[in-house]
């Protein structure tokens, strides 16, 4: 049995889960997929772009829907170097001459 130290321990570990919006759940799954799930349900917990993405194809893939249109584009526009004004031309050099 647990001593009660450990039992407020894990009811408290429990709730600042909940407080931060984490539920738990019971799956079933094959055994050789527990690292695998168990690796996925730990990214998810996370909030930065890499989770967004994963979710976002996680649901695609379950309901497959193709990807959105524009996607490419919409990063492009997320980028910190909009409105920069950054010159990215280059000067146009003929090469070296070499005598073969």
């Amino acid at each position: 049995m647990s001593s009660s130290a450990q039992k407020r321990a894990i009811e408290n570990y429990r709730s600042r889960l909940t407080e931060r919006g984490i539920a738990r759940f019971e799956i079933q799954a094959f055994d050789t997929d527990r690292d695998l799930l168990r690796t996925l349900a730990r990214k998810l917990t996370e909030t930065g772009p890499e989770a967004r993405r994963l979710r976002r194809t996680i649901q695609q893939a379950m309901t497959g829907e193709p990807p959105k249109a524009g996607g490419i584009l919409a990063a492009l526009r997320r980028s910190p170097l909009v409105g920069a004004n950054l010159d990215l031309s280059r000067p146009r050099e003929e090469g070296r001459k070499i005598d073969l």
